[in-house]
């Protein structure tokens, strides 16, 4: 679970209705079924215009991932890539083959069986590459959909807003009402503009931050495969991969791993 956005968001209401009950008002004053349909159903549909409909799928299961934070660690990734290049400088990298079933990552499982069967390292990464940047590309368009959403609410908000209006000019006999007339219908542009800056596009941040965290994972795989691939110590690989994570900004441990003698 990622406390910062669970936290954001609670904090970013908190402090909106705080202010607003401060200032004599009630959050009933706000709460409007219609405004919030209106908002939400009118930015999806554009978004959905703009998108393809799996994109926007796509989008929507990633929307998991804003507050829950897949496990990343690296450490323990270096770890096996270290444990593979023992093993690899030890029996050779074809010992690795009985080794990929048990591999769960996907992009480790697919670099490592290449290197197993003999790729050159320029080429086994030439492939790997390629794999990551339609990765990028298909993982940029999900953090569009949330960007596009976050320009689309605000406007969506103002029709509804204006909607509002409307209903509210052709009850003018009733002068009573039109002051709270107008007062609801200006509530579907507190939605729009509130949820394009409370949700939609601190999500498309947070995604991108994700992503890129990810990304950077599977480069440090990257480079470990060939590193193993290409004969290199593992005390050198150790220290190489290091600089792919948080901790490159610290030394590294102090104990390296024990080469055996080939």
């Amino acid at each position: 679970m990622d406390k910062s956005s669970f936290a954001g968001v609670v904090l970013a209401l908190a402090g909106i209705f705080a202010g607003l009950i401060l200032d004599g008002g009630h959050i009933g004053q706000v709460l409007q079924p219609t405004a919030a349909l209106i908002v939400l159903g009118g930015t999806i549909g554009a978004v959905m215009l703009q998108f393809p409909l799996p994109t926007v799928m796509g989008a929507f299961k990633r929307l998991a991932q804003v507050f829950f934070e897949k496990k990343n660690d690296a450490d323990a990734t270096v770890k096996l890539l270290l444990g593979f290049a023992n093993k690899a400088r030890r029996s050779g990298i074809v010992s690795l083959d009985q080794d990929l079933a048990s591999i769960t990552d996907p992009f480790l499982k697919q670099a490592l069986m290449l290197a197993v069967d003999g790729t050159e390292p320029t080429e086994l990464r030439k492939i790997m590459e390629l794999h990551l940047e339609n990765e990028a590309e298909s993982e940029d368009a999900i953090m569009a959909v949330f960007e596009s959403a976050g320009g689309f609410a605000p406007t969506i908000g103002i029709i509804g807003a204006v909607m509002g209006l409307i209903q509210v000019m052709q009850h003018l006999d009733h002068m009573d009402e039109v002051g709270r007339g107008i007062a609801v219908a200006f509530v579907a542009t507190i939605y729009g503009v509130g949820s394009a800056n409370i949700f939609f596009l601190p999500a498309a941040g947070k995604l991108r931050h994700r992503i890129s965290d990810e990304r950077r994972r599977k480069e440090m795989v990257l480079e470990g495969v060939i590193s193993i691939l290409e004969g290199m110590n593992p005390r050198m690989i150790e220290i190489k991969l290091h600089g792919f994570h948080s901790a490159a900004n610290k030394k590294p441990k102090e104990k390296a791993v024990a080469v055996e003698a080939a």
